[in-house]
């Protein structure tokens, strides 16, 4: 799912833009509260058309083409590759509506597991110097028109150059839409990405998101630091500008660059199994490493160029 907010939200919300900056410290907090849900990424159409045709990557992974309906009636359509609770989010020039739908723009979802820790989140922003943060609530229609309330955001900006992260929590009310497809809870107040997702990563290679790197502006940056330390994840400074967060399985790296070097760079992902071979599939101006072992690499050329 993407949160399509640069303009819609900016002139109906408004909201304080966030002005801490990475200062290669620990975060302040002890509990991690945010962990990475999903990122997604806007790519070249000759990229993103091999995607969604790719006989190997339906082997690889739980992998889906969908529309979506959110909230106000917005619909994308993405390619998606599913892993038991994390996830990746693929769209071409153009699939996207204004600004969001350029090549090169990006956006990441961090999600609580527990009921309520959103609320924490919030108010560790407002501490990390984000002085009003954007809350909204995004909807999801399942072809009846009718929204069924799907999660709870906060954001730190209401404007973007091309990168966006909102921190987000489940609702009840989706869990409990069996249209849903969700999974029980495993413990009072799960709220998990686990329960999300559905269990049909098992019969495909592809187990989980590991690691995600993306080239921001700097300015993005900064509005996206504070949420990374507000979650709870050590954030580090990187030479040559950037930074590295790690808390909760996946690593997250953005890389400080001018706007037209900014997209989606790298993704590692885990596998359900070892592999003794070593497979490697282009797809589109992308390269998909498999193994050996239990780990797989993909590269994306931010310019759409081999």
């Amino acid at each position: 799912m993407i949160i399509v907010f640069a303009v819609a939200l900016a002139g109906a919300i408004g909201g304080g833009v966030a002005t801490a900056q990475a200062d290669g410290g620990r975060s302040s907090v002890e509990r991690q509260l945010l962990f990475y849900n999903h990122s997604y990424g806007v790519l070249d159409r000759e990229t993103a058309d091999a995607i969604e045709h790719s006989d190997y990557l339906r082997e690889f992974a739980n992998f889906q083409v969908r529309t979506t309906t959110g909230t106000g009636g917005q619909t994308w359509t993405g390619r998606y590759l599913m892993g038991r609770e994390t996830y990746l989010e693929l769209f071409g020039v153009g699939d996207l509506a204004g600004q969001d739908g350029t090549l090169g723009s990006a956006g990441l979802g961090l999600s609580t597991e527990r009921d309520g820790d959103l609320a924490t989140v919030t108010q560790r922003l407002k501490d990390e110097g984000v002085s009003d943060p954007i809350e909204f609530l995004q909807t999801r229609d399942f072809g009846d028109g009718v929204p069924v309330p799907w999660f709870d955001a906060v954001l730190t900006a209401s404007e973007y150059d091309a990168f966006g992260a909102w921190a987000m929590e489940y609702r009840p009310e989706y869990f409990a839409d069996p249209r849903g497809n969700t999974e029980p809870a495993s413990f009072p107040g799960d709220v998990g990405r686990e329960r999300y997702l559905s269990d049909d990563y098992q019969s495909h290679l592809m187990r989980d998101v590991t690691s995600v790197r993306i080239a921001v502006t700097e300015g993005d940056l900064a509005d996206t630091v504070p949420l990374l330390r507000a979650g709870g994840f050590t954030v580090r400074t990187v030479t040559g500008g950037g930074v590295v967060a790690k808390g909760g399985g996946t690593t997250i790296r953005l890389d400080s660059v001018p706007r037209e070097q900014a997209g989606y760079q790298q993704v590692d992902l885990s596998l359900n199994h070892p592999v003794k071979y070593r497979h490697v599939e282009q797809i589109g101006h992308s390269t998909l490493i498999v193994g050996p072992g239990s780990r797989a690499v993909w590269t994306f050329a931010g310019d759409g160029t081999p």
